[in-house]
């Protein structure tokens, strides 16, 4: 916006300063012209006046000469053809001189020498005429330097209303320039960002709009929040009675699978509230290192693996060309997709089964893999509901939606190495970061 206003603020000026100055030139050169003419005219009546009044050539030359000392060249032609002032005539000024004596009337011609001012006279003798010339240089005097004075002025017109459109564009621009900066923080997570309401009455308004619409989605944020987590305050009682309830079970092998079904469902439930609250953090900004993610992870389950007697390996290969293992996910997702493909597999797998994680990264894919040796799952396992180990199959289904929002694809098959399931979740790399 503001370098249009600025090219239009110079494209006005420009237009206004060329036509003022082009009629402006136009009327120097004319007004030059004429002075010319009038100068010359004057010189030549004056001439003309003295040819009755001086009795002999003698002394006409001597006058012409004086007069032609003072600024125009004079020169007059006798009936005879003898010429006073000068010594020859250029074929010009000739045919000027014939249509003098032809029209007896006074006249000035524009030639290549400059501007002639001819004045026939008529005599006993014949028709003299008298010729004041003013060279071409002498008839633009000064023209040059008053165009080039202009012009000079124009310039520092266009320049000067083009600098304080600059000025005013930035008075208009910046406040909304601001407004979008706002935005901007609101749409990386910073709720608290508040435009400044100021400027023109319209980006008065527009910051307005967004303060407005801002406070609104704190407030629907917030409800969701409190509802999220009476959300969990109200499953999580009734699955405690469960719990309890089924320590009366007088069968063991019934209230075995009792307690198995409420853990399960207990599971369900603390998976459904996490993904609700996903949809309230501050932090927006996708991106992370899945190496880092992987390495952090590992560790945290390591402690459980060792008393399960599980060996849990993590493998990291780094790309040659020196991409990093970055991808557009969130390192909070991307924490819980990973929790849920090792809980899966050691909640659906024997105690002492081995498990593999491993981050490739290759031809600007960063490749995730969780195996293990179980006895693995269908292809369609991602899909809720469908896990085909008792599970409702909502931890995969986490998993594939944290994946393809980083643009990637999950895909599940038969481990290669420990013959169990192998999870594999391949994301474009983000390029730019080593």
């Amino acid at each position: 916006m503001r370098r249009r206003i600025v090219l239009l603020v110079a494209a006005t000026t420009s237009a206004v300063v060329v036509g003022f100055l082009v009629p402006m030139c136009l009327l120097i050169i004319n007004l030059a012209n004429d002075r010319a003419e009038s100068q010359a005219r004057e010189q030549a009546q004056l001439v003309a006046g003295l040819i009755a009044s001086v009795p002999d050539d003698t002394t006409l030359a001597a006058a012409v000469s004086s007069i032609s000392r003072a600024g125009l060249v004079v020169t007059v032609v006798r009936a005879d053809e003898d010429l006073i002032g000068a010594s020859s005539l250029t074929d010009d000024t000739r045919t000027s001189v014939q249509r003098a004596r032809k029209d007896r009337q006074p006249f000035t011609a524009t030639l290549d020498h400059g501007l002639d001012a001819v004045v026939p006279v008529t005599t006993t003798n014949g028709v003299d005429v008298v010729i004041a010339t003013v060279p071409s240089g002498q008839v633009n005097r000064g023209v040059p330097a008053a165009i080039t004075t202009i012009c000079t002025i124009g310039a520092l017109l266009i320049v000067g209303a083009t600098l304080l459109a600059r000025q005013l564009a930035r008075r208009v621009t910046t406040p909304v320039t601001a407004v979008a900066a706002t935005a901007h923080r609101l749409r990386e997570g910073e709720l608290t960002a508040r435009a400044r309401v100021g400027g023109p009455p319209e980006t008065v308004e527009l910051a307005t709009a967004l303060n407005a619409l801002a406070e609104r989605i704190e407030d629907l944020l917030d409800a969701e929040r409190e509802r999220v987590a009476d959300l969990g305050h109200r499953l999580r009682t009734p699955v405690t009675a469960l719990r309890l309830d089924s320590e009366l079970i007088d069968d063991d092998e019934v209230a075995g699978r009792f307690r198995e079904h409420v853990d399960h469902l207990q599971r369900s439930i603390d998976h459904v509230v996490r993904d609700a609250r996903r949809n309230v953090r501050h932090d927006v900004k996708r991106r992370c290192d899945v190496a880092a993610v992987a390495r952090d992870r590992v560790d945290w389950w390591l402690p459980l693996a060792e008393d399960q007697g599980r060996e849990l390996r993590l493998v990291i290969h780094r790309d040659t060309g020196g991409v990093g293992a970055w991808v557009a996910a969130d390192a909070v997702d991307l924490t819980e997709a990973l929790d849920c493909l090792i809980d899966n597999a050691f909640a659906y797998t024997a105690e002492g089964v081995a498990l593999r994680v491993e981050v490739l990264v290759d031809d600007g894919w960063v490749v995730l893999t969780v195996e293990d040796g179980g006895p693995g799952a269908p292809e369609d396992a991602a899909e809720r509901g469908r896990s085909g180990s008792g599970s409702s199959g909502l931890g995969l289904s986490i998993v594939r939606r944290v994946v393809e929002g980083a643009g990637g694809t999950l895909t599940l098959g038969r481990s290669g190495a420990l013959g169990g399931l192998r999870a594999q979740a391949r994301c474009p790399a983000l390029v730019g970061i080593p």
